[in-house]
């Protein structure tokens, strides 16, 4: 059985790692200043973004799988999840750097609006972003001005500058992950050709009878990736969103098949998925621009 402990607070998380806590909401951890560590789970109820800037001795655990990182690696993480691994009995020295804060440093404030916006807290640990030496600096630039102003004197306007500091490093991340995305062409072509070919075998299949029409999760576990990383590169790839994509290729399907006489629409409708007809109906109408017995006609 798998020991984790629970961890609400960067409070609890600085106590843990035997470090002061100059801020109850946020901070910034130079890991290699940390005592050596034994390896265990931990849930945490905070946002956390670990710089990796070695090729880690303390490898990071995803479901049941280990990950190796090599130099300059972000690896991000959102309350509600577990990371870390069991204890081997072994202690290890952490390095890189560290960003903790919690969801109540953004009440308020317009990053609160958005952080959903920021996928890349849902990714797998091996969807990590690895950096180039100049965006690795570029992170630690932002990470040291929220040190540098968490641990300065407090005022009215620290808050906001801290907060502005993280928006910017987010911000940040999403022009990295554009560009990693962007140097993983092939290797998201490889990735969209096996989602189509995924598709093809569902509608062929009796998983639609039985499951429903594909879901945007189930496609990204059968191509053993986060939802939210699969989604992003769906996106990227396509200009749509995998849900797009996928109700695309339904009606795609659904054009073949009214072209069997054979059929009625409701047969089309249950094959594809669909529990009622007439949600098949509203949709294809949504889609392709006609109903799917107008669509028939003139066809």
């Amino acid at each position: 059985m798998e020991k984790i402990i629970k961890l609400n607070t960067v409070k609890d998380y600085n106590d843990f790692l035997g470090i002061d806590t100059p801020h109850p909401l946020v901070g910034v951890i130079d890991a290699s200043k940390i005592k050596p560590l034994h390896h265990i789970r931990k849930s945490i109820g905070f946002y956390v973004i670990y710089l990796k800037d070695i090729k880690c001795a303390d490898q990071i655990k995803y479901g049941r799988k280990f990950y190796d990182f090599q130099e300059e690696t972000l690896v991000f993480a959102a309350p509600g999840q577990v990371i870390g691994n069991d204890d081997t009995g072994e202690p290890f020295q952490p390095k890189g750097w560290w960003l903790t804060f919690q969801p109540e440093l953004l009440h308020g404030t317009p990053l609160n609006r958005h952080m959903q916006d920021y996928t890349f807290f849902s990714y797998a640990v091996n969807e990590a972003l690895h950096l180039s030496k100049q965006e690795r600096q570029t992170v630690i630039d932002c990470m040291m001005k929220i040190d540098d102003e968490i641990k300065g004197a407090t005022d009215r306007h620290s808050n906001l500058i801290v907060v502005s500091a993280i928006e910017l490093l987010l911000n940040y991340c999403i022009r990295f992950y554009d560009r990693q995305f962007i140097t993983r062409k092939k290797e998201n072509k490889d990735t969209l050709s096996s989602f189509e070919a995924l598709l093809n075998d569902y509608f062929t299949s009796d998983k639609p009878s039985k499951f429903g029409t594909p879901t945007v999760a189930y496609c990204a576990d059968q191509l053993h990736l986060s939802a939210n990383y699969f989604g992003d590169l769906i996106k990227k790839e396509t200009g749509s969103s995998a849900q797009e994509y996928i109700l695309a290729k339904t009606m795609d399907t659904a054009k073949e098949w009214l072209a069997d006489p054979d059929k009625s629409i409701s047969d089309v409708a249950y094959a594809l998925g669909y529990q009622y007809p007439q949600y098949f109906s509203k949709a294809f109408k949504r889609i392709v621009g006609c109903s799917p017995n107008e669509y028939r006609t003139l066809n």
